[in-house]
């Protein structure tokens, strides 16, 4: 699969983890953006139109359930995949997928899982319509 283009958008509060991730992600050839909270990332997301969103569950200021609902009421991110990847455990699944979810992931994970399972999302779902260079036009 040809990674390049496929844009992913990384939301977590811990920079020692969008950064940790980032770099396995970039060295993969997918292009990232980063959000530290989820008033930021709904923002981002409406700007970019990320193919995938990688969203932690416990964050301040709008956590990632909430951060979820309201991505999903974007019609521009319909084809974005939402996985939370996330330390809380089952219980909370069932309301990750309520809000909107694709996937769920628990933490720890080792980056060729994490890099195998995002290949595996991307590569059962179609690039959004929108080019990168479109945006500029649309706004």
């Amino acid at each position: 699969m040809d990674k390049s283009g496929y844009r992913i958008l990384l939301v977590d509060d811990e920079t020692d983890t969008l950064e940790f991730i980032s770099y396995n992600l970039k060295k993969e050839g997918y292009e990232i953006h980063q959000s530290l909270n989820g008033k930021d990332a709904v923002v981002r997301a409406g700007e970019i139109l990320p193919h995938l969103i990688l969203l932690d569950v416990m964050m301040p200021e709008m956590d990632g359930l909430e951060t979820c609902r309201e991505l999903r009421k974007n019609p521009g991110l319909d084809r974005s995949a939402i996985v939370f990847l996330t330390a809380r455990g089952d219980h909370s699944r069932s309301e990750g997928y309520k809000a909107g979810a694709d996937y769920y992931m628990t933490k720890p994970i080792s980056p060729e899982v994490l890099i195998n399972r995002i290949n595996a999302i991307l590569a059962g779902r179609d690039k959004p319509s929108v080019d990168q260079d479109d945006l500029s036009s649309t706004v």
